[in-house]
């Protein structure tokens, strides 16, 4: 059957195959996102139960254990009635005998299951009153097809709606057995050239798949998980490539030859200290990316405090210097603000013009911000979401730097480009959060990257410490020696959005603490949370900033965007609930000024496995992307930088916390072919570039390949 009308087959609607119909059907695309034929072939098992192996009865250890025994129904009873009514089974081999319970599906199972009938049970083992039992347990004959087909058992992701309508584990194993079946009439298409698959002696696209659902024994689902894995990798290093590819050679950008009297004059009057070897080396990469021709995407990467934002501001005086504007778009108005006002000091003297827009910018004066920006009256803006608005024009915008991108959506970040005519600006984007290897080559895997990879002279490591509430009056006796030395001090409380209420409670409970042992007038203390108008927040901030409150209690509103070099000491409550990230980012936020710092995470006793590693890890080290590395393996890619609206949390396989080496391998694979056929023209390419036209139907790059 040609590969047309095979891809038409799996495009069916699920409720044609073979025993779903329309309310299985329904339930499948409501529950599990299930709508066609390909989209159950692809949702893969997410464990496997290895059938080869039996437990005896008397081996049975108790609670937990998952156990799978061959033995006979020697009693058969419905207990209880309606809500409590149960079957029960006593079960035995030739060892002893336990209890199996069932809350649901009573009627069914006690007409379908038989005494003296042979079975196989599978299920975890509960404790209940001191006697043990299996509760809802697998059960089926033990010459099922199944079991006769594979060692390996494939488990899917079911659900309690899902269960009630047969779509369980078994329901769904037979389902995706008979669409193999089906399958086996047609001509499943490769996805990858012969010459790849020979050479990195892969499975064959279809075995893989069948194998993935079906595996005979480790060996064999391994070299199908391989196979898969090296798909999903491979096919978006070949998209990001020739992205990047495309834009070195298509995307034309504004030639900055010059380098002026502003920069110059920056760099010799205003720079009060020597750049570090790192920040030259960037500037240096930038420079040549903005007088190429070709439109520069960057990804600028530095740790809390390496030095970024100097970066940043000689950048747009380059641009300046070449009769352009420039705009700084940050995620928050607290760290919109914080770039504002030290470009306006760093600047001051130069008769550069900055500007400021937020959504409080308002009325006459957000009108004639306008104004001037559209006009070329203002030569570098700064602000929130409110500069990517339609109403924003610019007259002359050679250059667009996000700080802290993954914060912003790909349909802003677009609109931001439309700003420009008639080639879109030369793109900086900034993260202080180190992003892993791996998370660089997907996330950003089109853009050029760029790392300071060293902290300014004089900047010492900042000393981190765990403590329980045992400790506790003598952090609050270090508190008051640092604030006796003229120091001041952050202690931040989490603030989660589901606990928000409670969350503000134990804030304004800890400040109420902390005045005990801190009484006015004596000691000032600034309170800052997200609840707060941002009139008073601001206010309270810039009497911290300022020096006049000594202890600035606040929630994570301060993870970015605070700079005083005055305060030495970060004390985090309820450490647990923070991911190490923000436990980074935070604790950045110390260690800025030359005095030795301190970051004093504190917890309660008891604490999860995964919270002592995230605290160990903190402890141990200050560097950011040793950091992020352990942060990837802790929690996956899904939840860091944003990874989300990025479609890497899709990968179903793949785990970038442990598959480094495998990206490296389809990077450097995909670079090699790319090299010799940039547009996969070549014969032996037919068959990647028909895949790629199908998988990115929608970008115009892969459209203009053929």
């Amino acid at each position: 059957m040609s590969t047309s009308n095979q891809n038409s087959y799996l495009d069916s609607p699920i409720e044609f195959l073979k025993g779903v119909g329309p309310i299985k059907g329904d339930l499948l695309k409501r529950e599990l996102g299930i709508f066609t034929f390909k989209d159950l072939l692809f949702d893969y098992p997410f464990r496997y139960v290895d059938k080869t192996s039996f437990q005896k009865i008397k081996d049975i250890q108790g609670d937990g254990q998952i156990v799978q025994v061959k033995g006979k129904i020697k009693a058969l009873n419905v207990l209880g009635q309606k809500r409590g009514k149960r079957l029960v089974a006593i079960f035995g081999d030739d060892t002893g005998a336990i209890e199996l319970v069932w809350f649901k599906g009573v009627k069914w199972l006690k007409e379908n299951l038989s005494v003296g009938q042979q079975y196989v049970i599978y299920g975890k083992v509960n404790r209940f009153k001191n006697k043990i039992n299996i509760p809802h347990p697998e059960i089926e004959i033990p010459k099922g097809k199944v079991i006769a087909e594979s060692s390996f058992v494939p488990v899917y992701h079911s659900g309690e709606k899902l269960s009630a309508k047969g779509l369980d584990a078994k329901g769904r194993r037979k389902l995706v057995e008979h669409l193999l079946e089906k399958l086996k009439a047609y001509h499943i298409p490769e996805t990858l050239p012969d010459y790849l698959i020979e050479k990195l002696k892969m499975m064959a696209k279809f075995e893989a798949i069948k194998h993935i659902h079906f595996p005979a024994n480790q060996g064999i689902l391994d070299r199908a998980k391989n196979r898969l894995k090296f798909e999903e990798l491979f096919f978006m290093q070949v998209q990001l490539l020739r992205t990047k590819a495309h834009r070195k050679q298509d995307l034309l950008g504004y030639t900055f030859e010059r380098v002026g009297d502003h920069f110059n004059k920056f760099f010799t009057q205003k720079l009060t200290f020597e750049l570090t070897g790192a920040q030259k080396r960037v500037i240096k990469e930038i420079r040549k990316d903005l007088g190429s021709g070709t439109q520069m995407n960057r990804l600028l990467q530095g740790d809390v405090g390496s030095g970024k934002t100097i970066v940043a501001v000689m950048s747009m005086l380059i641009a300046l210097d070449n009769g352009y504007q420039s705009c700084l778009l940050a995620p928050t108005e607290i760290l919109a603000t914080q770039h504002y006002n030290s470009i306006l000091k760093g600047l001051k003297g130069l008769g550069i013009r900055v500007g400021y827009l937020s959504g409080n910018v308002k009325g006459k004066k957000r009108s004639h911000l306008l104004k001037l920006l559209s006009e070329g009256d203002i030569d570098i803006i700064v602000g929130t979401h409110a500069l990517i608005e339609d109403p924003v024009i610019f007259k002359r915008l050679g250059l667009a730097i996000t700080d802290e991108q993954h914060r912003f959506g790909v349909k802003q970040r677009a609109k931001l480009w439309s700003k420009s005519k008639p080639y879109p600006p030369h793109i900086l984007v900034m993260t202080a959060t180190p992003i892993p290897r791996t998370l660089a080559m997907t996330v950003y895997g089109d853009l050029e990257v760029s790392v300071i990879d060293e902290l300014p002279p004089g900047r010492k490591d900042i000393k981190t410490v765990h403590q329980t509430e045992s400790h506790r009056p003598s952090v609050i006796k270090f508190m008051r020696s640092q604030i006796e030395a003229g120091r001041q001090i952050y202690v931040v409380y989490p603030l989660i959005e589901e606990s928000e209420k409670l969350d503000l409670k134990n804030l304004e409970a800890g400040y109420e603490y902390l005045l005990q042992f801190f009484p006015r007038p004596e000691f000032q203390m600034s309170i800052v949370h997200g609840r707060m108008k941002a009139a008073d927040k601001e206010s309270e901030m810039q009497r911290f900033v300022k020096g006049k409150t000594q202890i600035l209690v606040a929630t994570t509103v301060i993870e970015v965007g605070v700079d005083v070099p005055n305060s030495t000491v970060m004390i985090i409550e309820n450490t647990e609930r923070f991911g190490l990230s923000q436990l980074h980012q935070l604790r950045g936020r110390v260690g800025r000024g030359g005095n030795q710092s301190y970051c004093i995470l504190m917890t309660g006793f008891k604490l999860s496995k995964e919270a002592k590693q995230r605290i160990n890890i903190m402890v141990k080290t200050n560097n950011g992307f040793e950091i992020s590395e352990a942060d990837l393996e802790l929690r996956g890619p899904g939840d860091i930088v944003g990874t989300r609206q990025s479609g890497i949390a899709d990968f179903q396989l793949v785990n970038l916390a442990t598959d480094n080496k495998f990206l490296q391998t389809t990077r450097r694979i995909a670079e090699g072919i790319l090299e010799k056929d940039p547009f996969l023209n070549a014969p032996e390419n037919k068959v990647l570039r028909t895949n790629m036209l199908l998988l990115y139907k929608e970008s115009d790059l892969w459209s203009r390949i053929s």
